[in-house]
């Protein structure tokens, strides 16, 4: 008989410092305030199932300055909800609650019930990535910066064995981009080295595809959302005349519902999207945009939103249940000096769970 349960819970604020400057077009990035949701049972007594909630700055649609208020009100109504212990059960209850405005709350929340339920040893989802035998391979993300910086970061990513590369690019000169997506052309063909560059919408629709061009010169596998998201018609134009596949990223965020996700992707027609569970809704959303790109023969791979270890676990995990094939940007567990200490590891390339490593986790929690 299924267990029916209902849980205590609470949510506390943890700043994650970066190790270095980290350039995006929108700006640099220092530290990242990210939120830790814990759920308890009495059905679970030796049980915490941890979430972790944490919009981006600017970009999330719940980057509010009332967050943690927020947060808290929601999780009050979940107190009074009765569970039953089955996945998905569990996540079509969570769905039911309508949490469209705040989507990384809905994906804290995802998680941190899969967890409890599971035990409350990090296990979302019972698979071969959390059970230590698959690995998952992602691109090395190099960050903006000037162009010694960026190469540094090149170089330091293929003698750590990726053979995937992603630059984001659109913060320096556009000329210096292209010289250095020269240089490792120079020395690695597409064959050797999968180049991806993400511009987070940092080109004009009148000099897009201009740019595009130029950039096909590398061989370049995709570019991430090459102008600002919303400008439906000029990205569907784009994606018909690029030579380089176009990937929409910050374009599905806020695109709630079946119908307009299915809309969208009519609409413009990408090759590729980017999912980050963060910003789309959690479980449910990412599994349905799957669902979709299937339907419409569209790309997709995972991407992690700068989350901590806690959440960056849960999309590996999901990423696995989907079953996804080509590299994956989940490499962002080696970012910050005080992250949160896990079992995940980074080698050759590929991300995998050491199932010989414990969590170590700081004394914010309630163990």
């Amino acid at each position: 008989m299924t267990k029916i349960f209902t849980v205590k819970c609470s949510i506390i604020a943890y700043n994650l410092d970066f190790k270095f400057d980290a350039g995006t077009s929108r700006g640099v990035l220092k530290n990242k305030l990210t939120h830790f949701i814990q759920v308890r049972s009495d059905q679970f007594p030796k049980a915490i199932g941890i979430g972790e909630a944490g919009p981006l700055k600017g970009l999330s649609i719940d980057d509010v300055s009332d967050f943690q208020d927020k947060a808290n009100l929601i999780l009050r109504r979940v107190e009074q909800i009765k569970f039953r212990a089955n996945q998905e059960i569990l996540l079509q209850l969570i769905d039911e609650f309508d949490l469209r405005e705040f989507p990384s709350i809905q994906f804290a929340l995802e998680t941190a019930l899969l967890d409890l339920i599971h035990g409350g040893k990090r296990e979302i989802f019972q698979n071969s990535f959390f059970s230590g035998k698959l690995s998952l391979p992602i691109n090395g993300l190099v960050w903006m910066g000037d162009k010694g910086f960026m190469e540094r970061q090149i170089d330091q990513k293929l003698e750590q064995g990726y053979d995937c590369i992603k630059m984001k690019i659109g913060a320096i000169n556009f000329d210096q981009e292209c010289e250095i997506l020269g240089n490792i052309r120079e020395r690695y063909s597409k064959e050797k080295i999968t180049i991806r560059v993400d511009a987070n919408g940092a080109f004009t629709p009148d000099t897009a595809l201009d740019k595009l061009h130029k950039l096909n010169e590398y061989d370049i596998h995709s570019i991430e959302q090459p102008i600002q998201p919303g400008l439906i018609r000029e990205m569907n134009k784009l994606c018909k005349q690029s030579p380089i596949p176009i990937a929409l990223d910050e374009e599905l965020i806020g695109i709630c519902g079946r119908k307009n996700r299915l809309a969208l992707l009519q609409s413009i027609v990408p090759q590729y999207i980017i999912l980050k569970p963060t910003l789309l809704g959690g479980i449910v959303a990412t599994r349905e945009w799957v669902e979709l790109a299937d339907q419409t023969n569209t790309g997709w791979w995972m991407t992690s939103a700068l989350e901590s270890n806690i959440g960056l676990n849960a999309i590996a995990q999901l990423t696995a249940a989907l079953k996804a094939t080509m590299p994956q940007g989940l490499g962002t567990g080696q970012l910050y000096h005080n992250n949160i200490k896990s079992p995940l590891r980074i080698s050759e390339g590929e991300l995998s769970y050491h199932v010989n490593i414990d969590w170590e986790l700081p004394g914010i929690f309630n163990h």
